[in-house]
């Protein structure tokens, strides 16, 4: 297990690195030039060759990546090429914070409503909660988390007169207050951990229908042990092994999910930075973006198969 950690940390800059690479030769073979975004199609030659000389751009196109990524192996994300913007840096310590929050309550939505509805509908087949808990899935499958923010935010106001608090102010910490911190993350948490928590659910369904059938299980209800003890810890720890594989793969819709619910419900994170950053083919914070949510995403799969040999001593990796 120790040599496959340690093999996989090793690969993890090699696929990072692959990642931005390809991005950083996407944004170049896109028609456009940000500087002409930058100054208006009535920019005069010579006005928009000056700009490309101040942003580097006038440089060959592998003296760019390998400044790029010389100054992210020193910490240092760049500058961000819109006119008087701050440096990414700069921008990520204040809209970090946001995103990762966000992530961290949708998660934790996504395994309250996935895991122990699926549970319950697998030792109750076939009765009115079984139906309900499947259909719910189905629901939540079919309603993209854009459409979903829409709605609560348009019945809010209009029914209830209520909006976000975010629309009339910046981000307010959790330790400075809690309440409103909650108000601005409940609902945009929620949205997003339902098309998450449809697929955990209706896969812990399934693989505890399965782990209850086998003979271990059969053993433990002869014992007379409770039925606590024989779903929870003989029947749940042994149906976990698909369903935490498919939360880790999760990690990715999370990131891109986090893109449009934070332009829906004005949270300036990372999702609403690197939408703003695509309009204005702003493509030194695209990269930077890019190259933190591949980190993410290898590190996540990481645990999850870290979480393998937790969860099933027998699994062993060559």
């Amino acid at each position: 297990m120790r040599d496959y950690v340690i093999r996989r940390l090793l690969l993890l800059p090699v696929i990072v690195l692959g990642v931005t690479f390809l991005t950083f030769l996407a944004f170049r073979i896109i028609p456009g030039d940000v500087c002409v975004l930058r100054l208006g199609l009535g920019a005069t030659p010579q006005t928009v060759h000056d700009c490309q000389v101040e942003q580097g751009l006038d440089k060959p196109w592998y003296e760019q990546y390998g400044n790029w990524v010389t100054g992210i192996a020193e910490g240092d994300f760049g500058t961000s090429m819109s006119e008087g913007a701050s440096p990414v840096n700069t921008e990520l310590d204040h809209r970090l914070p946001i995103t990762i929050e966000l992530m961290i309550m949708t998660m934790i939505f996504a395994v309250l409503l996935g895991i122990p509805p699926g549970v319950l509908s697998a030792i109750r087949p076939g009765t009115p909660l079984d139906w309900i808990t499947r259909l719910s899935s189905v629901v939540w499958l079919s309603v993209p988390s854009f459409y979903l923010g829409i709605i609560i935010i348009t019945f809010g106001s209009k029914w209830f007169n209520w909006t976000p608090p975010q629309f009339g102010r910046t981000y307010v910490p959790f330790m400075d207050d809690p309440l409103v911190n909650l108000e601005e993350f409940v609902f945009p948490a929620l949205v997003l951990a339902v098309g998450i928590a449809a697929p955990v659910m209706r896969l812990t369904r399934s693989a505890m229908l399965e782990v209850m059938r086998n003979d271990y299980i059969r053993t433990a209800w002869s014992k007379g042990l409770r039925e606590r003890t024989v779903v929870w810890r003989h029947g749940l720890k042994n149906a976990l092994i698909p369903v935490v594989t498919v939360v880790g793969l999760q990690i990715g819709a999370l990131i891109s999910g986090a893109v449009l619910v934070e332009s829906v419900f004005n949270l300036n994170g990372v999702g609403k930075y690197i939408v703003e950053a695509i309009e204005r083919r702003d493509f030194v914070v695209v990269q930077s973006l890019v190259f933190l949510f591949a980190i993410a995403y290898v590190v996540a799969n990481l645990l999850v198969d870290i979480a393998y040999a937790w969860l099933d001593p027998r699994i062993h990796y060559a």
